[in-house]
């Protein structure tokens, strides 16, 4: 059956006016799934028995589950998060002294081939649905309520699968997780990131979600990238800092550029001068990240002075630069490992 939660608002009004019933039904349903997050028809109370029954005779709810819990040392929660057809995402809880931090995915697997990510490896298997992102931003604000004792404050598009890619899923569910007839959360403290897709920025510039944008450069000379993360020769860097300063121009948030920095790879000082040249064309700030490594011993963290030297750098340029520590990578839950990995 349908899940009914692929209907809209409207959808639901007239549904209800099909079955003889008043317009105020939609609203209470929809208030059921997406505000309260509901995951049984029958347990929707303010409804009739009959009505519910009717509802359940060519409707279903298709919640997500957590198939595998996995807790690190330094507090970091991984879920593996099983679907209603039986395949896995991963969503990570990140916890830190002042906030707690949801990474989301949007795919089943990739279709991009970064060559220093493990999901960039899975295969691709298909786009989550709008309650499938929605569902791992409830279960993750659950969990940092029961674990830490408070809501979960940020959402990051950091987890599997490249958000522009499931465009239209992805810009429905931040509706649905910001709206105050949905989950009610800031869309200020929403990150999407992206791998840079010009046309798909600019689309999402036009959106006016009020989120934030990251951009995962990792290298701003073009051949060098263009090694690093191979889809990327389809889109310049010209192209990107155009759709950037259009991102910019609508709605004047700063962009974030991710960046990891390999020992051997982009710890140069002409890496740092590209660098510090791209930034210089936007409004934009550097997050530094700590490489986390999935065991192929191709690409490997930088060593401290390359990274400070990258900081000094960047620093004396204006640019604001802070290093994000690597969390939950005792149990593959950092940056750049989800691949749905367990351990025993």
């Amino acid at each position: 059956m349908k899940d009914i939660r692929t209907l809209s608002l409207d959808q639901l009004k007239d549904y209800f006016a099909s079955l003889g019933e008043k317009p105020f039904r939609a609203k209470q349903v929809y208030d059921w799934l997406w505000s309260k997050n509901l995951h049984s028809i029958d347990e929707m109370t303010n409804l009739s028995k009959t009505l519910r029954e009717r509802i359940a005779e060519e409707y279903t709810i298709n919640p997500v589950s957590v198939d595998q819990l996995q807790k690190s040392t330094d507090g970091t929660i991984k879920n593996g998060v099983k679907l209603h057809d039986g395949l896995l995402v991963e969503s990570v809880l990140i916890p830190t002294e002042t906030r707690t931090t949801a990474c989301v995915s949007s795919q089943v697997g990739c279709s991009l081939n970064c060559e220093f990510c493990a999901t960039a490896r899975l295969k691709r298997m298909r786009n989550l649905e709008v309650a499938e992102i929605v569902d791992q931003v409830a279960l993750i604000d659950s969990q940092s309520k029961m674990y830490f004792n408070r809501p979960l404050s940020n959402i990051v598009f950091m987890g599997m699968g490249e958000p522009m890619m499931n465009y239209k899923n992805v810009v429905e569910a931040i509706r649905k997780i910001t709206q105050p007839e949905g989950l009610g959360m800031s869309p200020r403290r929403i990150t999407v990131s992206t791998s840079g897709i010009p046309k798909m920025i600019k689309m999402l510039a036009d959106e006016e979600l009020k989120v934030k944008l990251a951009l995962s450069l990792h290298s701003a000379i073009e051949v060098k990238r263009n090694e690093i993360m191979p889809f990327s020769d389809k889109f310049p860097l010209t192209e990107i800092m155009e759709a950037l300063q259009y991102w910019y121009q609508k709605t004047g948030s700063v962009i974030t550029f991710e960046y990891c920095v390999w020992k051997g790879i982009n710890d140069g000082d002409e890496d740092i001068k590209a660098l510090i040249k791209y930034c210089k064309q936007v409004p934009s700030k550097v997050n530094l990240i700590q490489y986390n490594p999935i065991g192929d011993g191709k690409y490997d963290q930088c060593n401290k002075q390359a990274e400070e030297n990258y900081i000094r750098q960047l620093e004396n340029a204006g640019i604001v630069c802070m290093v994000r520590k690597s969390r939950g990578g005792d149990i593959d839950a950092a940056c750049g490992q989800l691949a749905n990995k367990t351990s025993d």
